[in-house]
């Protein structure tokens, strides 16, 4: 539902989309109707943006030869996950300008630098300590006395390297079925419920916010986006500012994910961020005047950056593999494509095992308690 028209930019420019996943995809047909071609470097993954690209690198992305051809194809560079080897990224620097920067994606992808920064910029976030050893985990489980979640300090995302912990386990125990690998241990967080703020940042400073989304989950896996959410207008001010005190501190260029809990008593600590478009944010390509991927493009090409507003207050709901007959047989799209309002968008996908990010809709109304209800029978009758 963007407002913005565009022309045809200058032929010779192309963007390049390093890794081929949904959020390539998206960003690619974004690019389709800016008039800007594509490249997108798969990093040898299964990659659903192959089929809307110009062109494709399937190449691993400590390939030498995948660096070449993607610089040479490409003018301008984004990403589209974090979760690339920061060498390859410096290497895309150095030849052409990439959105973000390696420096931002580098303190996003690892939760240890993520928490440090988040502290040394006095941003509010849960209690932490590194872990390295056996006898850290020791110590801070100690000095925690209570409930934490232990976390990869690489790598992780949908609930992935990360273990609930009450606090009165034997730490040996709890080290040895973490794989005794580097972690951060965070204490536990009663919070009331889980938000977000997509936020994007030109190359000049500009920086715009969007409503913040409230976010459930299933199974560590983002089950739907209430928009706005259901907060204080005190709350979703504060969100948004923290949002931006985030982008500004670390210079950040393009479009980013930051992630809330709200606490009982309104304040908020950042659980993390996400140096990309983001699944909490898939809601702008129909209710908002400028998608998320239309801003991550219009930074990398240095356009001026599109309006935030919401055009219609909408429910995203995440299409879950688990939704699926089987692997290969997708549920019965009647009931959705006859609500009033709703979008669907699937991924290209060709199965859909255990919890699968396949597609998602967007339904879109004038109060989100009653379009969360129809997503929830919607949702109720696909997982029968």
């Amino acid at each position: 539902m963007s407002a913005s028209v565009f022309f045809p930019l200058d032929k010779q420019q192309v963007v390049g989309v390093i890794g081929g996943g949904q959020l390539g995809r998206m960003l690619v047909l974004a690019a389709r109707r800016m008039g800007v071609r594509s490249v997108v470097w798969t990093g040898g993954l299964e990659a659903p943006a192959v089929e809307v690209a110009d062109e494709v690198i399937d190449l691993p992305f400590d390939s030498a030869e995948a660096l070449e051809q993607f610089c040479k194809l490409a003018t301008v560079a984004t990403v589209e996950f974090e979760n690339i080897p920061r060498a390859t990224l410096e290497g895309v620097k150095k030849r052409i300008a990439i959105f973000p920067s390696p420096e931002a994606v580098g303190i996003c992808q690892n939760r240890e630098r993520e928490k440090n920064f988040l502290k040394q910029h006095g941003i509010p976030c849960t209690w932490f300590r590194v872990i390295e050893t056996l006898t850290d985990l020791q110590a801070a489980m100690a000095e925690l006395n209570g409930p934490g979640v232990l976390k990869t300090a690489d790598f992780g995302y949908d609930g992935k390297g990360q273990l609930k912990i009450q606090g009165n386990e034997d730490p040996a125990a709890v080290w040895k079925q973490f794989g005794e690998q580097r972690a951060v241990l965070e204490k536990w967080v009663p919070f009331e419920k889980e938000i977000s703020v997509m936020v994007v940042r030109s190359a000049n400073g500009e920086v715009r916010t969007y409503d913040p989304a409230e976010n459930r989950h299933r199974n560590h896996v983002l089950d739907v986006s209430i928009v706005p959410a259901r907060i204080s207008e005190t709350t979703a001010a504060q969100a948004r500012e923290i949002a931006e005190k985030v982008a500004v501190a670390l210079d950040y260029q393009g479009i980013m994910g930051v992630e809330f809990f709200v606490n009982h008593d309104g304040s908020l600590v950042v659980n993390e961020m996400a140096p990309r478009p983001h699944n909490s944010g898939h809601h702008t390509l129909d209710a908002c005047a400028t998608s998320q991927f239309e801003q991550q493009l219009r930074v990398a090409l240095q356009l001026p950056l599109g309006t935030t507003r919401l055009v219609s207050p909408c429910v995203m709901l995440n299409l879950l593999a688990d939704f699926w007959q089987d692997e290969t047989t997708p549920p019965d799209w009647t009931p959705l494509l006859e609500t009033d309002g709703a979008v669907l968008h699937l991924y290209g996908k060709r199965r859909a095992p255990g919890m699968r990010k396949m597609g998602h809709a967007t339904l879109l109304g004038n109060d989100t308690n009653e379009i969360l209800k129809q997503v929830e029978k919607l949702a109720a009758g696909w997982l029968k």
